[in-house]
């Protein structure tokens, strides 16, 4: 279950079977802003959810009772709310997996806990506008939360990262988003890992499928020097 958004605290699920960890974990990012709520096994894990709404939700793969990436996979059919995997360092098999399973973002043990806040906190940010999940005019249909996307009627294929950065462009329209803001948004795991062009080609891609003219764009407009912008129509 997912809460609809108030000012109490945010509730993350930590479901890890070492608990020296899954203690590690909630201690390192304490806050007055968070509550955190232990697991140690997908039965217990699946009793929580149906008994508090999560903001969050952190994930061993390998438990003792199943899959974390079953569980994923398992909550996706009816839920968006962010999914982090725990996974072994180097595990690239089980990256690819958890991204499949529709996880939102997998942490590497061992794991620095800058990295781990960082990446928690992008993931709750992230989840702070979902409330917004359609975005429609005279012209486009978006729909964020079962991934179709229309302009005139006419379905548009949309990678998820061509997705993130639409998303973060249309729910500001009219403002200028910064470069630096949309690279944290797209890639909240670091942007160190994050190839230079890899913003202004998904930008490009983007308008080869929404502008009329996509070298004279009409809806993704470049303000130069400072960043983009979705032109309101």
């Amino acid at each position: 279950m997912q809460r609809a958004k108030h000012n109490e605290k945010q509730i993350i699920m930590i479901l890890e079977d070492d608990e020296d960890l899954a203690e590690g974990i909630s201690l390192s990012l304490n806050s007055k802003d968070f509550e955190f709520v232990l697991c140690k096994t997908i039965a217990d894990a699946k009793d929580m959810l149906q008994q508090k709404l999560f903001d969050l939700l952190i994930f061993d793969i390998n438990l003792p009772d199943g899959s974390g990436l079953e569980l994923c996979k398992e909550i996706r059919r009816s839920s968006r709310i962010p999914i982090a995997l725990l996974t072994a360092k180097d595990m690239e098999m089980d990256i690819v997996k958890g991204l499949e399973c529709g996880a939102d973002d997998y942490i590497t043990k061992p794991f620095s806990l800058m990295v781990l806040r960082a990446r928690v906190r992008a993931l709750l940010r992230r989840n702070s506008g979902e409330q917004q999940s359609e975005y429609r005019d005279n012209i486009f249909q978006f729909y964020f939360d079962t991934m179709k996307f229309y302009k005139e009627g006419n379905s548009l294929e949309l990678s998820k990262t061509e997705q993130r950065i639409l998303y973060l462009l249309v729910f500001n329209a009219g403002q200028i988003l910064t470069r630096e803001r949309l690279l944290e948004w797209v890639w909240p795991e670091g942007t160190e890992y994050v190839e230079d062009n890899a913003l202004s080609v998904g930008i490009r891609r983007l308008r080869d499928k929404l502008e009329d003219v996509p070298s004279k764009p009409s809806y993704i407009k470049t303000i130069y020097g400072k960043g983009y912008m979705w032109e309101k129509i």
